[in-house]
Parts: structure tokens; C-alpha cells; sequence
């Protein structure tokens, strides 16, 4: 007699944990693996509804936002001109700066009918300067009249 029949025996109970069926028994309406160790089938996997939302859900979000950020590239409003003959050329002189002169001086010299504000903006823009901030000697390129 095994030890497992023995069990069986005395308790009434299969090493398995099932009560009066043997170890290698299927359960009933489920076929035996074809590895012959007696598990049933699993049951297919089923989504909840979050994991549908996780599964279906977040890609379509992103999809969603990468194609409208590319359309948004795309329908840019700021874009240069398309030939060389649309461009048009900012008239300047160019000014080499005095001692104790400032880049509002320079604009209220150069351009007194229009605001300074506007003119040192200009200066700045056409310089690539970092600061308003201009040294005794640097020349400087000013929007003409």
C-alpha cells in the first residue's frame, strides 16, 4: 500500500485535496492535459473595465495627441518668406558709440519722430545685442529714417 492511498484510506480524502477521487482523475467535463498531470484548462483571460480602458484607451489618447501636435506644426502661422524677392531689407546706418552715450540716446538721435522705446528694440534686434547695454567705441547698426 503507498503512502497516498493509505491517506486516502484513512482520512477519506486524495493527496490532491479532493474527497474521494484519485490523483490522477480529471475533474468532470474537463479533458486531461495531453501531459497526463491531470489540470484542468485555464479560463480565458477577460478585461475589466479599466483594463479595456488601459488596453484600448491610453494609446488611442495618445495617438490623438501626437496627431494633433504634428498637425499643429504643420499649420504653423510663422514661416519664412518663400522666395528671396518678398524679402524686404531694414535701411540702416551704422553708429559707433561715444563715451557716456546710451542706446536711448542713440535712438532719440537717429529716429527723434518716432518712440524710443520702438528704436531701441530695433537696435537691439539687428545687433543680436544680449542687454541694452552698449561700450564707448562698439559700432552699431540703427534703423535709418
Amino acid at each position: 500500500m503507498s503512502a497516498s492511498s493509505a491517506f486516502h484510506d484513512t482520512f477519506g480524502q486524495a493527496a490532491s485535496g479532493e474527497y474521494g477521487r484519485s490523483v490522477s482523475a480529471a475533474p468532470e467535463g474537463h479533458a486531461a492535459s495531453a501531459g497526463g498531470t491531470g489540470r484542468a484548462r485555464q479560463a480565458p483571460l477577460r478585461l475589466t473595465r479599466r483594463g479595456r480602458f488601459v488596453f484600448i484607451g491610453v494609446p488611442l489618447i495618445l495617438l490623438a495627441a501626437l496627431i494633433l501636435s504634428f498637425s499643429g506644426f504643420l499649420n504653423a502661422p510663422a514661416k519664412a518668406s518663400d522666395s528671396a524677392a518678398e524679402l524686404s531689407l531694414t535701411p540702416t546706418v551704422s553708429v559707433t558709440v561715444q563715451p557716456g552715450e546710451s542706446l536711448w540716446a542713440i535712438a532719440g538721435s537717429v529716429a527723434p519722430d518716432r518712440d524710443p522705446r520702438d528704436v531701441v528694440a530695433d537696435i537691439v534686434q539687428l545687433n543680436n545685442l544680449d542687454a541694452a547695454r552698449v561700450l564707448p567705441g562698439q559700432t552699431l547698426f540703427v534703423p535709418a529714417k
